[in-house]
């Protein structure tokens, strides 16, 4: 054998030994992790949720309000849930945002955590029964809620220049793209823009879409007005008989 062949040899096996020990160190640490963490705690999940929000939520008899008129009224109980507002309500007042869009009003409750923040609101909402118990649901507080289709009303306010600091979007998944593209045009010069249930919005029959040049990753991210990430989440709601998957896409506009 030549001694470049007996090299070959040497280099090769010197690899897949490399390769078996990377594989031991791997079972070794998951087989360490595995009695640090719970890889099932998934299942916990909605009881985390519980102990969180009677430790971290404080009584808001106008949420309160907002939950049981809202249900009064038939509105679908998918609200953000109170967790997810009150995160809502801590981003608004670390951004010092002011003035907040919201595509998507529903009964008012994230509506009213925008507002009960410091920020005048601007909600857009296309169902009449909707926008009547928003209203009444938000009375006292500075918002105005426009009635109409969103990709009807958003052009329209880019025409007479309004900026936000903020824009939120929960609305209609197959709209989910342009909304965002208008909202960036809304949006002021580092404020930001939180898509709601993008996570969700990709699957499709049970499986995630696949990627493409059209996906609403791609498309964010080729996006050269934003810097954006995806923060991954669980949701834990009463609608739904488990816990889901679910995320949101959170974009900083760029200042010119």
């Amino acid at each position: 054998m030549s001694s470049i062949s007996i090299s070959a040899l040497s280099s090769s096996q010197t690899t897949t030994n490399s390769i078996n020990l990377i594989y031991l160190l791997f079972a070794m640490n998951l087989s360490a992790m595995k009695k640090v963490f719970d890889f099932e705690n998934f299942r916990l999940a909605p009881h985390v949720e519980a102990q969180a929000s009677a430790a971290l939520l404080r009584p808001n008899p106008k949420l309160e309000h907002a939950l049981s008129n809202s249900k009064s009224n038939g509105l679908p109980p998918i609200s953000v849930l109170p967790m997810s507002g009150q995160y809502l309500s801590i981003l608004t007042q670390l951004i010092g945002a002011k003035s907040v869009l919201e595509i998507g009003t529903l009964g008012g409750y994230s509506t009213i955590c925008f507002a009960e923040a410091g920020a005048k609101v601007t909600s857009i909402e296309i169902d009449p029964k909707h926008r009547d118990t928003a209203l009444q649901n938000v009375q006292g507080l500075d918002v105005e809620v426009i009635l109409g289709a969103a990709l009807d009303v958003l052009p329209k306010l880019v025409e007479e220049g309004r900026q936000f600091d903020m824009v939120f979007i929960d609305a209609d998944f197959d709209d989910q793209w342009e909304q965002f593209d208008w909202a960036v045009q809304l949006t002021r010069p580092n404020g930001c823009v939180f898509l709601d249930d993008v996570v969700a919005s990709m699957f499709k029959d049970g499986h995630v879409e696949d990627e493409s040049s059209d996906s609403i990753l791609a498309k964010i991210g080729r996006d050269e007005r934003i810097q954006a990430t995806l923060m991954p989440t669980v949701a834990c709601h009463p609608m739904l008989p488990t816990p889901v998957f679910n995320g949101f896409i959170l974009a900083i506009v760029k200042g010119v």
